[in-house]
């Protein structure tokens, strides 16, 4: 589940929970909505952690090389096959 996942399902909690009023017989719909609120902030949580071990930092100082381009004698109809 993605971090947009995660605010939508906070959402729908903080709906249920805060700006509705409908009785249901066997579903406490405020429970409902904390319960989607909890899952969305742990899943925000968990997004934000694997998102920053996914980062990748250069060191400073790293001397970025640039060489010339290599083009192999293959412009795609002398090897057989564009002809």
């Amino acid at each position: 589940m993605g971090l947009g996942g995660c605010i939508i399902l906070i959402a729908a909690g903080a709906i249920l929970t805060f700006a509705t009023d409908w009785d249901m017989q066997g579903v406490n719909l405020d429970l409902v909505g904390i319960i989607l609120m909890v899952v969305g902030l742990i899943g925000v949580s968990t997004f934000s952690s694997i998102a920053r071990r996914r980062r990748v930092v250069m060191p400073p100082n790293t001397p970025v090389v640039e060489g010339e381009r290599h083009h192999s004698g293959r412009d795609g109809y002398s090897d057989g096959y564009g002809v």
